[in-house]
């Protein structure tokens, strides 16, 4: 059952949403309607601001107009706060110079001023130097005409009213920033994106293209010498473009989905990608490509989240493609072990150089040099580790550490 605060909270969250989709003339509206009325209620009538302590009139329809235009201009205290600041403010002098009675309504004064401060985008200046001089002209007029309060008293109810105005200017300052700092967090995640991108779009099109490169010279070289054999590169050739374009497909479909016409749902199911359990693809595909591969598996596979399993699989498709590039034909060694707080990667390559019965490439296969940077950025991003270097015996290697702490609901799901 819920309790008498759980209820109260619910009854009052329904007209606090209605009132927050308002738009702002209706809010301000609502204000400025309020205070008006609020201007006629005598009891409240010692609240508001008084300056000239001039001998009292009795209220009369003048006194209750300028009243209410200290009140009703509110409406307009965001679209144009000068000139709501204009009225108000020669109405509260008209007010005070006419030995009206006080109100409420003198409320508004303060609150003109804050909206001037927030809102007003151009000539702030200006508007603070007429506003100021406006004040001077009404404490002169108020002591021609007897009113006992001295310059002190003037000064301090003008610090009062630069209060209010200096309230709204900082309000407006943290606006600002808050907006710049939106703007900035932005653009650093948009970098970020296009920098995840092309990570991306270098580990899919480097090691299919590779892969694609060596198999064609395999068939060119077999067609010389083992034209039954050419076959097989041809179907190889085709399967690697096949699963290039598959990969393509599946990384536009995350561009598609996280643009903001398509659902929450689409985006996280098309952000998976290529998982863990693929990475015996990429070495039956290097296989296919020419390249001994041995491939272990040490514990049981488990569950990971989606930037674990696809940094893994990003681990050995670099390794892989760099072996095939410049390794072709040595042996090469892939191996995940999978642990309770971690999981490793390793794949290791012997010496260099190229077995005698493989084509030579017809042209040196560029290197791009910014695969194993991309990776490291990945694994260091998941707190991880990446070690790439050459082994002392002769050959390469790439170790990655990749951490993964199973959560508190599944003992073998990482959180």
């Amino acid at each position: 059952m819920l309790t008498q605060a759980a209820r109260s909270a619910r009854l009052l969250r329904a007209p606090l949403g209605w009132w927050r989709g308002r738009g702002a003339f209706v809010q301000d509206a609502v204000l400025a309607a309020a205070l008006a009325l609020l201007a006629l209620v005598p009891t409240l009538s010692a609240i508001g601001p008084q300056l000239g302590d001039l001998p009292e009139r009795r209220q009369d329809a003048a006194g209750v107009a300028l009243a209410l235009a200290q009140s009703l201009p509110l409406m307009f205290r965001r679209r144009r706060p000068g000139a709501c600041l204009a009225v108000i403010g020669a109405a509260f002098a008209a007010h005070q110079a006419l030995g009206c009675p006080q109100t409420f309504g003198g409320i508004g004064l303060y609150l003109a001023l804050y909206a001037a401060g927030a809102h007003r985008a151009r000539h702030r200046q200006g508007l603070a130097v007429a506003a100021s001089a406006g004040y001077a002209v009404l404490a002169a007029v108020l002591h021609h005409r007897g009113s006992p309060q001295q310059v002190p008293d003037y000064l301090a109810f003008y610090a009062v009213l630069a209060v209010a105005w200096l309230a709204g200017a900082a309000v407006r300052r943290w606006r600002a920033e808050e907006a710049e700092r939106r703007l900035l967090a932005a653009e650093l995640a948009i970098g970020a994106e296009r920098a995840r991108l092309a990570r991306e779009l270098h580990d899919v099109v480097t090691h299919h293209v590779t892969a694609m490169v060596v198999q064609a010279d395999a068939a060119q070289f077999l067609l010389g010498t083992a034209p039954d054999r050419a076959g097989e590169s041809l179907t190889a050739i085709s399967g690697t473009g096949r699963r290039a374009l598959t990969e393509l497909r599946s990384l536009l479909g995350v561009l598609e989905a996280t643009s903001a016409a398509a659902p929450a749902g689409d985006a996280q199911g098309a952000g998976r990608g290529p998982a863990l359990g693929k990475v015996s693809d990429l070495v039956g595909q290097a296989r296919l490509s020419g390249q001994p591969v041995e491939w272990r598996e040490e514990g049981a596979p488990r569950p990971r989240p989606v930037d674990v399993e696809l940094a893994a699989y990003r681990v050995v498709q670099e390794a892989l493609t760099n072996a095939m590039k410049y390794a072709t034909g040595r042996p090469t060694a892939v191996e995940v072990r999978h642990g309770d707080e971690r999981l490793e990667i390793e794949v290791t390559t012997e010496g260099p150089g190229r077995d005698a019965h493989l084509p030579k490439p017809r042209k040196p296969l560029p290197a791009g040099g910014r695969g194993l940077n991309g990776l490291r950025e990945r694994v260091r991003m998941l707190d991880g580790e990446l070690i790439a270097g050459a082994r002392p015996d002769g050959g390469f290697s790439v170790r990655a550490v990749i951490p993964c702490r199973p959560g508190p609901a599944d003992p073998g799901e990482c959180p």
